[in-house]
Order: C-alpha cells, then structure tokens, then sequence
C-alpha cells in the first residue's frame, strides 16, 4: 500500500464506545474517509467474500480488528480472511485490550497482519 490518503477504512468491534471514539476521532479531525463498521467477524467477512467476488471490488485500505467478539470472534476471522488477503490491498490491524503474551505473540507470527 503506498501513501496515498485513505478512502475507506472498516472497524470490526462490538464494543459500541470504542467504535463511537474511532467515529468522533474521524470526525473532529475532518479525516475524509468512510468507515465501515461490523459488530462480529461474520458480517465483516461477509462483506469481503461478497464484495471480493465483483468486477471491481470496493474494500477498505485499512481494517481495525478486535479480537474478542460474539458469533465470530477475531481469530475466526483471521483464520476465514488469511486466504482473501491477497486480493486486497489492505492493512489488517488487531486493536484488542489483550495483555495475554501467547495472543500477542500468535498475532505476531500472522504476516498478514500489520501491527497489533
């Protein structure tokens, strides 16, 4: 991905205030950007499988990931996404409040995914 200003950007979280904080961020600071937000990692990789399959797919540049969430938590969907991340020109980031070492780690050995 090279530095050109982000056009689209998804956040993946059930936590309703850390998504409204990432919405009034972007919104106080006049960032032009959509952001597309899923409360669980289904409907997040739902979108992708779907939005991957037409002519000219429209998916974000950037992706924020929780890791813990209800019907498809974060390592689901990284494990679902690893496959389709080639065909898009993505930043996969995991934002979870885990202080767990082996999470922190097992994130880290993933080449797919940006930063945690």
């Amino acid at each position: 991905m090279n530095n050109k200003l982000i056009k689209k950007a998804c956040v993946i979280d059930d936590d309703k205030l850390y998504v409204s904080l990432v919405q009034m961020l972007i919104s106080k600071n006049d960032i032009p950007v959509e952001l597309i937000v899923f409360e669980n990692g289904k409907l997040a990789f739902d979108y992708f499988n779907s939005e991957l399959k037409k002519v000219s797919p429209d998916v974000p540049e950037v992706i924020l990931l929780d890791l813990n969430m209800p019907v498809m938590d974060g390592w689901e969907f990284l494990e679902m996404i690893e496959s389709l991340m080639p065909l898009m020109n993505t930043r996969l980031n995991v934002v979870s409040s885990t202080i767990n070492p082996a999470e922190v780690k097992k994130v880290q050995t993933l080449d797919f995914v940006h930063s945690f």
